[in-house]
């Protein structure tokens, strides 16, 4: 089979194989939950985050604000009940089709909502709204909500950042412990869409971290994880997270009632949080800690994707300009993986060259196997051609195409990013769909300049038709994405074509010996 294969044709045979798994394996093969080891511990949690997490013991849902805090980045309300029930993101690059602000607060679960474990407190707490000194507030100033709940006094106070970082600082006045659970609230659902991982990441302080995919959590079980240093949950772009690396905090995940992966951490008194809500950008999350860009999720691949994205950041330092940086990643790329290419295309050149002296081999020996691949073989060791020569090569590069399709389809930096003429949206699919076209364009005249050795007529038919399939496939992908694979498959082009001039020289050459 691989002896009867053109370059190309494993080419596109590879490429096909690795987007069916990106868009199968979400669907197909569910992250695995990770349950907490510790018996005792789950044990223990069972008891008190199922009492505590009974609907009953829900806050009163409530529209009344009570106070505000608005900037040139974001405006954010928060009700009588101690939640942020809106958060706006004001930048223009993240407003809607409507150019109308987006609210990443999903109202099934508000941020800063709290339940306590004790029945009667909890009660008590439900009885009475909070205070606040006054309406609206700036960025960097104390929001201080405070309740007085039959002489005990209860306070949260809430501090916003320039960014969409907030502080959050829970105080009660007496010296009993009262246990809650808080939450940073349900994931944004801005971006309904297939490609990418929605639900949780929880990294712990071990510096390792567990996925879990919407669904992957049954609606009767919870998983608790102890050692949790960030919690976030997170749509393709955005996220709202909770993160303490002074001190880890233990987090309960459960299921809410629209499927979406919904987590509460535990506390008492005097409780210290740090938190985000906004843009998944790694400039905002790197420049508060590195560690907070984990929320940023790039699959199996993440080892190659993270200094991929780190290397097209710099180089858009550089350019100030996405696309054109994603044009100069790529030919940068094509330069260090030309000596693979090379040998790939050169050793599907000798097997084209040796295909008329296999044909007679197969003819000669066509009832007997072991002698027509025993002469095969021979044939081979004679010209020094490696049947494997080609493909192994390309196998090598599926990972960095994997890596670089992950950063291109999880890049909220692409959003509203230009590139040229009329390309105004790197993470919108090509308005008037050039790219997909001469994308294809490029795959048929590669078909055309690389002679394909395939025997069977159908096989043959079903190749030619192969770059429509990829137009149609790509037509909806982000144009930051198919520009990457207009740019590689133009130098894939041209260095067939080279490869082509060579080896046409050197039969011309040894004809006229």
């Amino acid at each position: 089979m691989f002896d009867n294969m053109s370059q190309q044709v494993r080419v596109i045979i590879a490429v096909i194989l690795a987007l069916l798994f990106f868009s199968v394996y979400g669907y197909l093969v569910p992250q695995p939950v990770q349950q907490e080891q510790n018996s005792t511990l789950n044990e223990q949690s069972t008891k008190v985050t199922k009492d505590a997490l009974l609907p009953n013991k829900e806050s009163k849902k409530t529209s009344k604000i009570i106070a505000s805090v608005k900037n040139e980045h974001f405006s954010a309300s928060i009700n009588e009940n101690g939640e942020i029930s809106s958060f706006l993101l004001e930048d223009n690059r993240f407003k809607n089709e409507n150019n109308e602000a987006i609210n990443l607060v999903n109202d099934e679960l508000l941020p800063l909502s709290m339940q306590f474990y004790d029945e009667d407190f909890q009660k008590l707490y439900n009885s009475q709204a909070f205070s606040v000194q006054k309406q609206e507030f700036n960025t960097n100033e104390d929001i201080v909500l405070s309740k007085n709940l039959n002489g005990v006094i209860l306070e949260k106070i809430i501090n916003f950042k320039d960014n969409g970082f907030y502080e959050v600082k829970l105080k009660i006045s007496d010296d009993k412990e009262h246990k809650f659970v808080i939450t940073p609230g349900l994931r944004p659902n801005i971006l309904a869409d297939s490609l990418t991982v929605h639900g949780a990441m929880i990294y712990k302080s071990d510096e390792t971290k567990d996925d879990y995919e919407d669904d992957s959590i049954k609606k009767a079980d919870e998983v608790v994880i102890s050692n949790a240093q960030i919690a976030a949950f997170s749509d393709r772009y955005y996220t709202t997270l909770f993160y303490n690396f002074n001190q880890d905090f233990k987090v309960v995940l459960t299921n809410s009632t629209s499927n979406l992966t919904q987590g509460r951490i535990i506390a008492t008194n005097n409780a210290h949080f740090y938190a985000y809500i906004g843009p998944k950008e790694h400039k905002i999350l790197d420049g508060a800690d590195k560690r907070l860009s984990n929320v940023v999720e790039y699959g199996w691949f993440t080892f190659i994707a993270k200094p991929m994205f780190a290397f097209l950041n710099s180089i858009y330092n550089f350019v100030g300009n996405w696309g054109w940086a994603i044009v100069i990643l790529t030919i940068i790329i094509r330069i260090i993986l030309f000596p693979l290419t090379y040998k790939s295309m050169v050793s599907m050149q000798k097997l084209k060259i040796l295909a008329p002296k296999m044909k007679e081999i197969q003819e000669k020996y066509k009832g007997e196997p072991q002698k027509m691949q025993m002469h095969i073989m021979n044939l081979y060791k004679e010209h020094k051609a490696n049947p494997l020569g080609g493909c192994l090569p390309i196998l090598i590069q599926i990972p960095i195409f994997f890596a670089i399709y992950r950063v291109l389809l999880n890049a909220i930096e692409l959003k509203a990013a230009p590139w040229a003429l009329w390309i105004n949206d790197l993470a919108l699919h090509d308005p008037f769909y050039i790219l997909p076209i001469y994308m294809g364009l490029t795959m048929f005249l590669q078909q055309v300049i690389t002679p394909m050795n395939i025997q069977d007529p159908t096989q043959a038919k079903i190749m030619k038709f192969l770059p429509l399939i990829f137009v149609i496939f790509f037509i909806s992908f982000p144009a930051g994405l198919t520009l990457y694979w207009c740019v590689n498959n133009t130098f894939s082009l041209a260095q067939q074509y080279f490869i082509n001039k060579i080896f046409a020289q050197k039969e011309k050459s040894n004809a006229s010996k």
